[in-house]
């Protein structure tokens, strides 16, 4: 992994989430996958905050969708590791984030990460 592929994988992946275009986005992930985000029980989708397969995860987005009609992502900076990047970015009300993928060898993320400021009125403080 490179930082223009990292750039490429995370304007997709915001532009996707941001035209709302669930197809788009669930292009980012791989069919068999572990997905882990605060969000997952907020939007009480199970407690564990994990989901395991890509049905489920198009549910998630699809209720985040709709829960969060307005939502637009801000990319602030893209990280690269080895197999990985992170994604750090303004997300549903105005929360930071920083989400941590893997990828597979097709370039699709197989294993996530979402990390988020519990509080929305901290992020304003410190962007």
């Amino acid at each position: 992994m490179n930082q223009p592929q990292a750039t490429e994988f995370a304007h997709a992946w915001i532009s996707a989430f941001n035209a709302h275009d669930l197809t788009g986005i669930l292009e980012h992930y791989a069919d068999e996958l572990t997905f882990y985000s605060p969000f997952i029980s907020l939007l009480n989708v199970n407690e564990a905050g994990c989901i395991t397969n890509k049905q489920d995860l198009k549910r998630y987005f699809q209720l985040g969708l709709t829960t969060y009609p307005d939502l637009q992502f801000t990319l602030h900076h893209v990280f690269v590791g080895v197999d990985t990047l992170t994604i750090y970015y303004t997300s549903v009300q105005n929360r930071l984030a920083c989400e941590v993928f893997r990828l597979d060898a097709a370039g699709k993320a197989d294993q996530v990460f979402c990390h988020y400021t519990t509080d929305a009125s901290s992020a304003q403080q410190t962007a």
